[in-house]
């Protein structure tokens, strides 16, 4: 194992994973077990992994971890509110105490709950009445037909595009502070502002077509940072069916899709392919998944919350209170991290923003030490990529965000493949690039626009 210079207790999840199932295929048959995990999410789509684990009783605090861990990320990569256990009452009985107000794993169950509007729930299950896998498969984007708007909702800007038969032709970027306004008319007014702009600017509007990072269901906003200050007890459905509501106004539909989704989707469109994963490092991390029919799959893919650490010792996320989560490995906070790690004393008073800049500038000028850091993250990412394809099947993978900017996301990208190669050579192969110039200039507004169907 390539071993990160600043993080030496580093254990890559993919190697516990791999250290388990050697262990377990070492054992007598009579010490193993058939285990199944099922998550049910909206519309009834269920998430099936099934794996044979250790036997109850012959080493159940490493038999629930690793289940704990498989569960974690199949809730942030697919989502859910219920899960079922089939084969062990141990696994059970430790996802059970976990996933409740006050266990360890109450952010999880509080948040998925919130999306899903239902009450999580662990239940124990027979052969008999464990579900069946069902999968789902959204056609989204690629349609260009007509007059479009498309609407990105940023932290700091907002950006509206009119576009014509997939031509944009005209284009805007707005100044606002939805994080910092708790008065949500100051956000419906900033979003039909904006669509009425695009829409002065073309004959008609055919359809809307909404990037907003956040999670959203049947268009409906269910959790987003944008409205962080917002009272969630005295404009809750307000703000859920904001975007929906402005569509109303103007008369036209609406499809509203995660911005990870929309950016693979710009990386797709471009590429002419699809199986393209994109992951954005900037303050947090970020994702989106365009599968091999050109669709999304109605999964959360927030990869801030995925565990790609196993060590004991790894670094807590102070949102989740979780260990080793990829918004510490692949974000401004995973530079800062080993900075400090290296001895690196930052001055006083400085954003996280401004610490990574300092870094970044060093990596200019060819500092070793701040290149090591850049290899680090190039290092967490080839691991984590043979992870992340045990649920996304890939031939892209496209790296966004501030931190892959400048000779630091160089560094990030060569390091990867240099590691891949070395250690996974059979995923060697995938596509691992930057956004390509048309895609940051206006692939995401087409994309946006491109997402309600054709009606013309």
């Amino acid at each position: 194992m390539v071993t990160p210079k600043y993080d030496k207790g580093y254990y890559p999840l993919i190697k516990a994973l791999e250290n388990f199932e050697a262990r377990v295929k070492s054992e007598k048959p009579e010490n193993t077990q058939s285990i199944k995990i099922a998550v049910e999410r909206n519309g009834g789509n269920v998430y099936v992994y099934s794996y044979t684990g250790l036997k109850d009783g012959v080493d159940d605090e490493l038999n629930y971890r690793i289940a704990e861990r498989m569960v974690k990320t199949i809730l942030w990569v697919c989502g859910g509110y219920k899960i079922f256990v089939l084969g062990s009452k141990v696994v059970y009985d430790g996802l059970n105490a976990a996933y409740k107000q006050g266990g360890a794993r109450a952010f999880d169950e509080d948040f998925m709950s919130t999306v899903y509007e239902k009450p999580f729930e662990v239940i124990f299950c027979t052969e008999e009445n464990f579900p069946k896998e069902k999968k789902s498969s959204v056609k989204v984007g690629g349609f260009l037909k007509g007059c479009r708007i498309g609407f990105d909702a940023g932290g700091s800007d907002r950006k509206v595009s009119a576009v014509i038969d997939g031509e944009v032709v005209y284009s805007e970027e707005t100044v606002w502070h939805p994080k910092t306004t708790s008065d949500p008319e100051y956000h419906y007014n900033g979003i039909k502002e904006a669509m009425l702009t695009a829409a002065s600017k073309m004959p008609r509007v055919d359809s809307i077509g909404v990037s907003s990072a956040g999670v959203y269901i049947d268009n409906k906003i269910m959790v987003a940072s944008l409205f962080i200050k917002v009272d969630k007890e005295k404009h809750g459905d307000y703000v859920k069916n904001m975007y929906i509501n402005v569509a109303k106004e103007l008369g036209v539909p609406i499809q509203v899709v995660n911005d990870g989704d929309v950016t693979a989707l710009a990386g797709a469109m471009d590429m002419k392919d699809n199986c393209v994963l994109g992951i954005a490092m900037g303050t947090s991390e970020a994702g989106g998944y365009i599968n091999n029919e050109g669709c999304i799959n109605g999964w959360l893919s927030e990869l801030a919350f995925v565990p790609v650490d196993y060590s004991e010792n790894a670094m807590t996320d102070e949102w989740s209170g979780d260990k080793g989560v990829g918004c510490k490995y692949f974000s401004q906070d995973a530079v800062i991290k080993l900075a400090e790690n290296g001895g690196f004393k930052f001055e006083d008073g400085l954003t996280p923003a401004e610490k990574l800049k300092v870094i970044q500038k060093l990596a200019e000028n060819d500092d070793r030490f701040a290149l090591d850091i850049f290899r680090d993250i190039g290092i967490y990412l080839a691991y984590t990529i043979p992870f992340y394809a045990r649920f996304y099947e890939m031939r892209h993978l496209m790296l966004l965000g501030r931190v892959m900017s400048g000779k630091g996301g160089e560094k990030i990208l060569s390091t990867c493949k240099e590691v891949l190669l070395k250690e996974y050579p059979e995923f060697a192969n995938i596509d691992i690039a930057l956004p390509s110039e048309y895609v940051r200039r206006v692939g995401q507004s087409i994309a946006a626009a491109s997402l309600c169907e054709d009606k013309i």
